[in-house]
Formats: C-alpha cells, structure tokens, sequence
C-alpha cells in the first residue's frame, strides 16, 4: 500500500484521459525518484496552464490575445486551415509545409447535432473580413469529420473561395494486401503523376 500522498498523484493522474492506474502508478514512481528542483520546475509548470488563454483569432491555444501563427505576419494571409482541435495543429506543423493561417472549430457535428457549439460563424466571418482566397479543410478522414467537411464545403461555397480536402491514401510502408476498401479507393483517386 502506497503513502496518501502517492495514491492522490496516482489518482490525478490517472483521470488523464489515456493514462490508466499503472501508467499512473508508474508516472508517480518516476517523479518520486526525481529530485526537488525537476519536481519544482514540473509543477511550476503544471500551474503555468491555467496561465494560457484561446487566440480570439483562431481559437488555438495561446499565450496572450492572439497564438503565435495569427501573429506571425511572414505567414500567407490569405489562406486557413481548418482543423477540429489545437493538437492538430502541432502535427500539420511538423510536415513544414503549411505556412498559412488555422482555425479551430473544437470538434466536429455529431449525429443530430446543429453545430452550435463550433466555431463556424467565426470561420465565416474571418473569412470575408480577411479577405481569405483558400480554406484547408483538415477534419480528421472519419464520418463525423467527413461530415463537418461537406456541411464547411456547403457554407463556404457562397464565399467564393478555394475549397480544399486533405488527400487521402496509402501511408508509406502499407501493404496493398491489407489496405481496407476505403483506403484504396482514396488512394486511387487522389493518385499523382509520376
């Protein structure tokens, strides 16, 4: 049996989502065994959280009123990249090919759902007032996203931009043999000449 002390970190730590009681357990033994300037730094840290805000722009996480890619001005102004979370964000950024703008909507629609609690007349405000040319439309390649994708693709078409999707396919070292349909057929269309 654990000290108190150890079964709340554990317990904290495991309503983490992703994070299961061994994992927690774990974790806590790990700090345990760091000494006190990492533990200090670590929770410093930890408190510093409720420090950052929502960019008022594109409703990324932030440390002021706007995030660092809304205040970047060596980024192209005239296009959006529409994801559902932060977190994706962190991932387009590290292929180092999109240099634009994003918007976050913070989820996708749900079945019945009317969409009320995205950020979409933001989206559409954004893109009239900054006089946007193209719109990345980046939900994730699942029914709800597919889904929040077409309804974007309905509202913005009135607006005259440039719609696009995320190509979709075989990622690389994928065997054919164990490719599902979808896959395939995505693969097939969004096929590039060599």
């Amino acid at each position: 049996m654990y000290p108190k002390a150890f079964q709340k970190l554990i317990k904290n730590l495991a309503s983490l989502p992703s994070v299961g009681p061994k994992m927690a357990e774990r974790l806590v033994l790990f700090l345990f065994k760091q000494d006190m300037e990492k533990i200090r730094d670590f929770a410093e840290n930890l408190l510093e959280i409720k420090n950052m805000r929502i960019c008022h722009r594109c409703f990324n996480i932030a440390e002021g009123e706007l995030c660092e890619y809304c205040k970047d001005s060596k980024r192209d102004q005239h296009s959006i990249c529409v994801v559902e979370e932060p977190l994706d964000i962190i991932s387009l950024e590290r292929t180092k090919v999109f240099n634009g703008l994003y918007h976050v909507l913070g989820g996708v629609l749900q079945v019945g759902d009317t969409g009320a609690d995205l950020k979409i007349p933001e989206l559409l405000s954004r893109i009239e007032k900054e006089k946007i040319t193209e719109v990345i439309l980046a939900t994730n390649p699942t029914t709800e996203g597919d889904t929040t994708a077409l309804y974007l693709k309905r509202k913005l078409q009135p607006l005259g931009v440039k719609i696009t999707r995320l190509g979709r396919g075989l990622s690389t070292g994928a065997d054919l043999e164990y490719a599902d349909e979808i896959t395939l057929s995505e693969a097939l269309k969004n096929r590039k000449e060599l």
